[in-house]
C-alpha cells in the first residue's frame, strides 16, 4: 500500500505537469499577448460545465472583477482546476473586458469491478485502487492503479501478473471501468547461490536468511518471494550473524537476482568476503568523567578475553555500563567502544571510553506505521520516555526488543532535532505483520499406550493489538482428552511482569484399572531479573475424579488405598516457584545456547495433597562443526519428591518414559507392583511412580542428508539414559502376594535416531529407539510420532 501510494502521487504529479505543459502552456502563450502587464476584467464567464457549479470553478480561480491580475495568476488558477480531478482540459483566456473559464470535465465512474482475480479478493482490491464510484475518471490515475495490482500480485510472488482496462460510457457522463487480470504463475526462486563462503556451509546461510527457495509447501510458507528490500534485510541478518561469530571484517559484496522469463524463476547470488576470526584480546574500561571508577563497571561487561569477538556482546556491555552508570547518577554519560585490532594475531582488544556527553533531552518519541499494535504496546519497550536524557544504546535495546517481540516486518528507530537544540525526537516506524496462528497436527505413538492423537490450536501474540497472547487447544486420542485455555498479559499493572491463567481439563484413561478425569487452573507471574534470567511464581488448585474400570477388590491394593478412600474427588492446591536462565540463540531451530530451569512445587495450602517437589532441568546446545551445521546437544534433569505428611496418592508421584527417555512408553520404567495367579500367570503389572528421578541424553543433530536445505528436514542420533526410584506408598499399601519390582536406581538406557521436520504447522519428529538396558517388567515403546521435543 505505501508503494502504491507513493506510485499515486508520482503518476499525479506527473499528470499536472503533463496536462499543464500541453493544453495549458497553449492557452497562457494565446493570453500573454493580451495580458502583457497587469490588467483587470469586469466579469468572469464559465462555459462547458455541466455537473460542476459555477460556484466550485469560481471559488478555485486566484483572479476576482475589477482586481487587476497577471499571467502568474491564470497559470496558478489552472493548476488549481486541474488539481481537484474534475477536469481533463482548462482554458483560459481574456476577451474584452471578460474572462472566459472554459472547461472539459472527466466522466464520472459509475462502477469499478475486477475480472480474472483469484489470489487477491476484490474487497482487498478496492481497498487498492484509487478509481472508485461516483469519483472522477482519469487515465493517469488508472494507470496509478494497475500498477498498483501489479505490484500487490508481485508481494505474492506473481511477477507474471498483467492487468489491462476496459471502459463503457453510459448516458449522463458516467463510464464504467474494468480491470481485466491475468494472474500468471508464481514466479519462484529456483536457487539461492553463496559465493566466498568457506567458515559455513550453504545450508547453514541458507537457514539465516528469510528468501528461501521453491519447494512443494512454498505455497503454503510464502518464503520464496523474491523482494528486494527483503533481500537487502536478509544482507544485515547475514552481517549481524558474522559478526556475532568472530568475522568483524565480514562484506556482503552483491546480492543480485536474475529472472529466467522463459521459466519465470528467480536465481540469486550472494557473494561474500568472511575475513578473518577474531578473539577478544585485552578489555578495559577508561573514564574521564570524574567521580565514575573503572574497576566498578567490570562485573557488568559480556566481553571476556579469550572469547570468540560478537558484536553483540559489544553492544550489552555498552548498555549495561550505561545502566549503571544512570544508576550512579551520570545520565549524560557517553559509552563508546574503541578497538585495536591486531590482524597478524586475529585479536581485538576493546576499551570502554566512558565521556561527559552532550546534554540532549527526548522530545518526544513519535510512532508510525502501527496499524494494529497501540502504541503503548511500543512505547514501553523503551527505558527512557520523553523528558528524559537521550541515550542511543538504550534506543537500540529498545529496537531489539521491538523485533523480537514478532508482532512487527520490519523496525527501524532515528532521530530527528527537536524544537531546540538540546532536544531530540525519537522516531519509531514499524509496520505490522500477522500474528495469529491456526494449527492441526496428529501423532501416533505405538505400544500398549499407542494410538492416533489429533491436535489442534488456535494462537494469537498480539491479541486486539494490546500484546497480549491467547491460545486455545485441545486434543482428541484413544486414551486422553483434553482442553487448554491460555493468557498472558506481559505488562501486567504497566510493569515489565507478566501475569496469566491456563484452565486445563483433562480425561486420561491411560492406566489399566482406572480413569480418571482433572480440572484445573493456574495463576502465574514471571519476572525478568537481568536480560536472560527471569523468576515466576505460581498457584494451582486442581479436582481430581476416579473412575475403577473393575471390581475395586479386583485392583491392586496399591491402588485402592491410594486412589479410594474418603478423598474422592481428589483437591490439590500448590504453589510453585520457578527461576529460568535462557541464552538460546533461536528457540524455533536451536543452535547454541543454556537453558535451565529450577521448579520447587510445594502442595498443601489447603486440599488434600501434602507434599514438595523439586525439579531441575537443563539443555546446553553448542555446533559441532560450522560448515556440515552440526549442532551437539547435552540434557540433563532430576526429580525429587518429599512427603511433608503422608497425604499423597500414585498420581502425584513422578512418571516418566515417552520423552524422557526414548524407547519407553510415557509410564514405562520405575517401579511397579506385580500380583500373579496360582498358575504362576501375571494378573497386572502396573506402574506405581517414584520419588527421585535423574536422566540424562547426548544427541547430535545435522542436515537430512541429500534432501533441499529449504525442505526443514533434519536427522539426529540420540543416547538416552534415565532412573525413577523410591516409593511414598508403605508396605501396609501392599497385599502379601503382590510383589512390588524396579524400586532400585537401576540405569535403564536406549540409542535412536529422529527425523525432525519444521514444517509450516509446526515443529514434528519422528523417533526411533532400541533400549539398550532394560529391566523385563518395563514397557517398551519404539516408535513415537509427535511435536517436536521442547527444551
Amino acid at each position: 500500500m505505501k508503494c502504491g501510494s507513493k506510485f499515486l502521487s508520482t503518476v499525479s504529479a506527473a499528470a499536472l505537469v503533463l496536462a499543464l505543459s500541453t493544453g495549458v502552456t497553449a492557452t497562457l502563450a494565446l493570453v500573454a499577448s493580451e495580458v502583457a502587464q497587469a490588467a483587470s476584467v469586469s466579469r468572469i464567464e464559465i462555459q462547458g460545465n455541466n455537473r460542476v457549479d459555477d460556484s466550485t470553478i469560481r471559488g478555485n480561480l486566484t483572479i476576482s472583477p475589477g482586481e487587476t491580475f497577471d499571467t502568474e495568476d491564470i497559470d496558478e488558477s489552472v493548476k488549481r482546476l486541474f488539481a481537484t480531478g474534475l477536469f481533463s482540459d482548462v482554458r483560459i483566456r481574456v476577451s474584452g473586458n471578460t474572462l472566459l473559464v472554459e472547461v472539459d470535465e472527466n466522466l464520472i465512474v459509475n462502477q469499478v469491478v475486477f475480472n480474472g482475480n483469484d489470489k487477491i479478493k476484490d474487497n482487498q482490491l478496492e481497498s487498492v485502487v484509487q478509481t472508485r464510484p461516483l469519483g472522477p475518471y482519469n487515465e493517469f490515475i488508472v494507470e496509478a492503479d494497475i500498477q498498483a495490482i501489479r505490484d500487490d500480485y508481485s508481494a505474492l510472488g506473481r511477477d507474471e501478473t498483467t492487468v489491462t482496462t476496459s471502459t463503457v460510457r453510459l448516458e449522463g457522463g458516467r463510464i464504467n471501468v474494468a480491470f481485466e487480470i491475468d494472474e500468471g504463475d508464481r514466479t519462484k526462486i529456483r536457487r539461492i547461490n553463496f559465493v566466498g563462503n568457506e567458515a559455513y556451509g550453504e545450508g547453514r546461510l541458507l537457514d539465516i536468511i528469510t528468501t528461501k527457495r521453491s519447494n512443494f509447501l512454498s505455497f503454503l510458507t510464502r518464503k520464496d518471494i523474491y523482494d528486494p528490500d527483503k533481500l537487502r534485510a536478509d544482507e544485515e541478518l547475514l552481517r549481524r550473524f558474522y559478526y556475532n561469530h568472530g568475522y568483524a571484517d565480514f562484506q556482503v559484496i552483491s546480492s543480485v537476482a536474475e529472472l529466467d522469463e522463459e521459466k519465470n524463476e528467480y536465481t540469486i547470488t550472494i557473494t561474500l568476503d568472511e575475513g578473518e576470526r577474531y578473539t577478544f584480546g585485552e578489555v578495559n574500561i577508561e573514564s574521564s568523567v570524574e567521580g565514575i571508577n573503572p574497576d566498578d563497571l567490570r562485573d557488568v561487561i559480556s566481553t571476556k578475553e579469550g572469547g570468540v569477538y560478537s558484536a553483540e556482546d559489544v553492544e550489552d556491555s555498552i548498555a549495561a555500563i550505561s545502566d549503571q552508570l544512570a544508576l550512579a547518577g551520570y545520565p549524560f554519560a557517553q559509552v563508546t567502544p574503541r578497538g585495536d585490532r591486531d590482524f597478524a594475531g586475529q585479536v581485538i582488544s576493546v576499551s570502554y571510553v566512558v565521556d561527559q556527553g552532550s546534554r540532549a533531552y527526548i522530545e518526544r518519541i513519535e510512532i508510525r506505521g502501527n496499524t494494529r499494535t497501540r502504541d503503548y504496546v511500543i512505547r514501553r519497550e523503551f527505558d527512557i520516555s520523553e523528558g528524559d536524557a537521550f541515550n542511543q544504546i538504550l534506543v537500540q535495546r529498545a529496537q531489539r526488543r521491538l523485533q523480537r517481540l514478532g508482532y512487527f516486518a520490519s523496525v527501524n528507530i532515528n532521530t530527528a532535532p527537536g524544537s531546540q537544540p538540546d532536544r531530540v525526537v525519537v522516531v519509531v516506524d514499524v509496520q505490522d505483520q500477522p500474528t495469529g496462528e491456526f494449527s492441526i497436527g496428529a501423532g501416533y505413538a505405538t505400544g500398549d499406550e499407542g494410538g492416533v492423537t489429533i491436535q489442534a490450536s488456535i494462537t494469537e501474540r498480539n491479541f486486539l493489538g494490546r500484546g497480549q497472547f491467547i491460545r486455545i487447544s485441545g486434543g482428541l486420542g484413544a486414551d486422553t482428552t483434553d482442553f487448554t485455555l491460555s493468557f498472558t498479559e506481559p505488562y501486567f499493572l504497566g510493569y515489565r511482569l507478566a501475569a496469566g491463567f491456563d484452565i486445563f481439563v483433562t480425561d486420561d484413561r491411560t492406566f489399566d484399572q482406572f480413569d480418571f478425569t482433572q480440572e484445573a487452573g493456574t495463576i502465574r507471574f514471571t519476572a525478568p531479573i537481568t536480560q536472560e534470567v527471569s523468576a515466576g511464581i505460581s498457584y494451582t488448585l486442581s479436582n481430581t475424579n476416579y473412575d475403577f474400570n473393575d471390581d475395586p477388590d479386583q485392583l491392586s491394593l496399591a491402588y485402592r488405598n491410594a486412589l479410594s478412600g474418603d478423598n474422592d474427588p481428589w483437591i490439590s492446591s500448590a504453589v510453585s516457584f520457578t527461576l529460568t536462565m535462557d541464552t538460546i540463540d533461536n528457540r524455533a531451530s536451536p543452535r547454541e545456547g543454556i537453558f535451565i530451569r529450577g521448579n520447587t512445587e510445594l502442595a498443601g495450602l489447603g486440599g488434600d495433597a501434602e507434599f514438595a517437589k523439586f525439579t531441575a532441568r537443563a539443555s546446553y546446545y553448542r555446533p559441532l562443526n560450522d560448515s556440515l551445521d552440526l549442532i551437539g546437544l547435552v540434557r540433563v534433569g532430576a526429580g525429587y519428591l518429599a512427603e511433608t505428611s503422608g497425604s499423597v496418592r500414585v498420581v502425584d508421584q513422578f512418571f516418566i518414559g515417552g520423552e524422557t527417555i526414548r524407547g519407553f512408553d510415557i509410564r514405562g520404567i520405575g517401579p511397579r507392583v506385580q500380583r500373579f495367579d496360582q498358575n504362576g500367570n501375571r494378573l497386572y503389572n502396573d506402574p506405581l511412580g517414584g520419588t527421585t528421578y535423574f536422566n540424562g541424553t547426548l544427541e547430535a543433530e545435522f542436515p537430512f542428508p541429500s534432501l533441499p536445505r529449504d525442505l526443514g528436514l533434519r536427522a539426529a542420533v540420540f543416547l538416552d539414559a534415565a532412573t525413577l526410584y523410591g516409593s511414598a506408598l508403605s508396605s501396609n499399601d501392599f497385599a502379601p502376594d503382590e510383589v512390588v519390582v524396579g524400586d532400585s536406581s537401576q540405569l535403564r538406557s536406549s540409542i535412536g535416531a529422529s527425523l525432525i521436520w519444521a514444517s509450516p504447522f509446526g515443529p514434528l519428529r519422528l523417533n526411533y529407539a532400541y533400549p539398550l538396558k532394560r529391566e523385563s517388567f518395563d514397557r517398551i515403546q519404539e516408535f513415537r510420532f509427535g511435536a517436536s521435543t521442547r527444551f
